[in-house]
């Protein structure tokens, strides 16, 4: 659950540099695809020639979006999340019921990041076609990036929203003695 007193406190600054590095990152990655698409799109209507790579680098990029900030998503509560139950629960049991929900999405997590990994190494000999189009086009040789850097965004992005998952939980029992006994309304209640 997002606290909304939290952005009030002090971060360690470790976990400070992250959250900013993929704020950053989201803003970046979400600048790339538009810049590729708008590219594409001048290609195609005004000059009628295509640019065949456009797609598939666009692809790639909003994959590893999709498994890198959904962490970010899960810390600041932007997930879709029925409240109905946790909000008629005292603090502790509110935390009991999110540490009862958390272990069967940890285990799953985990096997989505072994699993992840281990499909990433065996499809490790294969390269992305579109960096190399690209990489021959500029400088008339490919760089035989593989498709590892691909998948192994799901073992990645597990991991992650593992450890967003943990520090939730670490963060919600630390606050438990000075919790409120129903938590301050969402936007959406308001």
């Amino acid at each position: 659950m997002h606290h909304p007193d939290a952005a009030d406190r002090p971060l360690w600054a470790p976990v400070a540099w992250y959250l900013s590095t993929l704020r950053f990152l989201a803003g970046t990655t979400m600048l790339t695809i538009v810049a590729i698409m708008t590219a594409q799109v001048i290609a195609r209507y005004v000059f009628g020639a295509s640019l065949i790579w456009a797609e598939e680098l666009c692809r790639y990029i909003l994959i590893w979006q999709t498994f890198l900030f959904i962490g970010l998503a899960y810390t600041r509560g932007e997930l879709v999340a029925v409240d109905i139950v946790p909000l008629m629960l005292s603090p502790r049991w509110r935390l009991a019921l999110k540490v009862v929900v958390s272990i069967p999405v940890l285990a799953f997590l985990w096997l989505m990041m072994v699993n992840g990994f281990d499909y990433s190494t065996r499809f490790g000999h294969q390269i992305v076609p579109a960096v190399d189009f690209i990489f021959m086009s500029l400088i008339g040789h490919g760089v035989g990036l593989s498709i590892f850097w691909v998948y192994v965004s799901v073992a990645i992005g597990s991991a992650l929203l593992g450890l967003h998952i943990i520090a939730s939980l670490v963060v919600d029992w630390r606050e438990l003695p000075g919790a409120p006994a129903r938590p301050a309304p969402t936007e959406a209640e308001g």
